[in-house]
C-alpha cells in the first residue's frame, strides 16, 4: 500500500513524539504516512526517530517501534556517530538497552561494538558517565575476542599466567597478568 510522503510538519512532530513517548501519536502517523517514512525521517543531526525514544526511555514507544521498522535502522548513527544504543547508555536506560541487543531480527551484540566519532563504543559511553549497571550488563553480553592471536585456542595448565589487554572508553589499553597469583596491577600503554 502506498502512502502520502510526510510534510516537513509532520516529520517534525513525530520526531517529537518519538521525544516525548506519545506512543499514540506515533501509532497514528505510522497509519496514516507508514512505517517506512517513519523509518527514513532524520532530524537536523541525523538523529532517527529510534535515537529520540531511546535516548528519552519510552519503552512502550520502542516496543511499538520495533515491530513496524526494519531492524536495519537499529546500527543508523547521527552525525555523531551515535547510534541509538549509545544514546540509550548515556542516558542511563538499562531496558532500552537490553531490548534494542536482544531484538530477535537485529544486529544483536554487534550494535555494541560499534564506536561514534569520538571514538568510543555504547560501553565507552556507559563507562564514562560511570554508568556501572549498564557498564556490566553490556560487558557480559558482547562479543568478546577468544582465541590467541595466532588465531588458535591454547589450554592453560594449572597454574599458568596469562595476558590480558582491555581497552577503556578512552581509548587507553591496560595489560595485566592473571595467574595463580591472582591478578597483576595493570600497566598502561597508549
Amino acid at each position: 500500500m502506498s502512502h502520502p510522503n510526510p510534510s516537513d510538519e509532520d516529520k517534525d512532530e513525530l520526531l517529537l513524539s518519538c521525544r516525548y513517548g506519545e506512543l499514540g501519536n506515533i501509532e497514528q502517523f505510522v497509519q496514516k504516512l507508514g512505517s517506512d517514512n517513519a523509518s527514513s525521517i532524520r532530524d537536523d543531526n541525523n538523529n532517527t526517530i529510534l535515537h529520540m525514544v531511546c535516548a528519552n526511555g519510552h519503552i512502550e514507544a520502542l516496543d511499538y517501534l520495533l515491530t513496524v521498522i526494519p531492524p536495519s535502522l537499529l546500527p543508523v548513527q547521527n552525525n555523531a556517530g551515535s547510534t541509538a544504543l549509545h544514546w540509550a547508555a548515556l542516558n542511563s536506560h538499562l531496558m532500552i538497552v537490553q531490548k534494542l541487543v536482544q531484538h530477535p531480527q537485529g544486529p544483536g551484540k554487534d550494535l555494541i561494538d560499534i564506536k561514534n566519532t569520538a571514538g568510543r563504543t555504547p560501553l565507552g559511553e556507559a563507562e564514562v558517565i560511570g554508568w556501572d549497571e549498564g557498564a556490566k550488563w553490556l560487558v557480559e553480553t558482547m562479543n568478546l575476542d577468544e582465541g590467541t592471536k595466532g588465531g588458535e585456542d591454547q589450554p592453560v595448565e594449572p597454574g599458568q599466567e596469562i595476558e590480558v589487554e582491555i581497552q577503556d572508553a578512552e581509548g587507553q589499553v591496560a595489560k595485566m597478568k592473571i595467574g595463580p597469583q591472582g591478578v597483576s596491577e595493570p600497566v598502561l600503554k597508549s
